[in-house]
């Protein structure tokens, strides 16, 4: 059980770790919405066809459809939108810390949903976590430029993560309930592939996507790494140890992501930005440490 768990985080901390730059080649070209209606789309494909070739069952009731469609909805519609619309004001490195902010939001969610305590050790990490947000992005602060492409940036990010937050409840909500991951993914990706899909016909904007290698291959890469395995890595935690430990992974990703920004996007560190960063990875440390560690031994 121990090592198949180490696998799943492994799994989801590198390949999440690298999508967030494989996002910026989806974006600027075409709107966020064609672009994530076409990876979830594809991606649900290819987990049907998965089922298919298993042998898993794909059919379920008209209630557990509605709760897959919320799921897809939250987790793989709305939160992406936010996401890829941070992404063309930030470097995808500062969009992963953001995004790691989800282990206090999963641990909020569960005081609200499912009841579940929240300890002294989780009021210290947000604030750890707050902290180093503030110190990421001092110099917008500072100026107070509400219009700043950076704090809209920020925004953005901040809303995804609360949002694919909820897709967590969603999701942990539903396997409580027997739904098998494989299965509600796939139906989950399909429903949100689909609202996408009819917004963009409301809206009289054309699905058509960019044919040239880049924007193709990171679809491929985003649909296949970024949402089928990943997301069935991750959920499947979700649903074996709790929202809230699993969000483990939310640790070790923003230092991959932040990893190839440096490289790629030429992102240059501050000793503020660095010591935020540092700040916000402690916060989600302390956050997932034993409930008992503040403990004063009693003599």
């Amino acid at each position: 059980m121990l090592q198949r768990s180490s696998s799943l985080y492994l799994a989801a901390v590198l390949i999440w770790g690298s999508t967030f730059y494989a996002i910026r080649f989806q974006v600027g070209d075409v709107d966020a919405q064609v672009s994530v209606a076409w990876r979830f789309a594809l991606a649900a494909l290819l987990l049907f066809g998965w089922c298919r070739l298993k042998g898993l069952s794909l059919r379920f009731s008209l209630p557990q459809h509605l709760w897959m469609a919320l799921q897809g909805l939250m987790l793989f519609c709305i939160n992406y939108i936010l996401v890829y619309w941070a992404t063309t004001r930030l470097t995808s490195g500062l969009i992963a810390v953001i995004f790691s902010t989800i282990v206090l939001m999963n641990i909020v969610n569960s005081a609200l949903f499912f009841r579940r305590r929240i300890q002294r050790s989780m009021v210290l990490g947000a604030l750890f976590g707050l902290v180093g947000i503030g110190l990421i992005f001092r110099p917008e602060l500072m100026r107070l430029d509400l219009k700043s492409s950076s704090l809209i940036g920020m925004g953005l990010a901040l809303a995804g993560t609360w949002v694919a937050s909820l897709g967590n409840m969603l999701s942990a909500r539903n396997q409580m309930h027997g739904l098998p991951v494989i299965q509600s993914n796939a139906w989950g990706m399909a429903y949100g592939a689909l609202i996408l899909f009819v917004a963009l016909i409301v809206q009289g904007l054309s699905p058509a996507i960019p044919l040239h290698a880049s924007y193709l291959l990171s679809l491929l890469y985003l649909a296949l790494f970024g949402s089928v395995l990943a997301f069935g890595a991750y959920l499947t935690l979700v649903g074996r140890i709790g929202p809230e430990k699993a969000a483990y992974s939310m640790v070790l990703f923003p230092i991959v992501a932040l990893g190839i920004s440096t490289l790629f996007e030429d992102y240059r560190w501050q000793i503020d930005s660095a010591l935020g960063v540092l700040l916000v990875l402690l916060g989600n440390i302390i956050i997932i440490l034993p409930k008992n560690w503040l403990r004063v031994p009693r003599r």
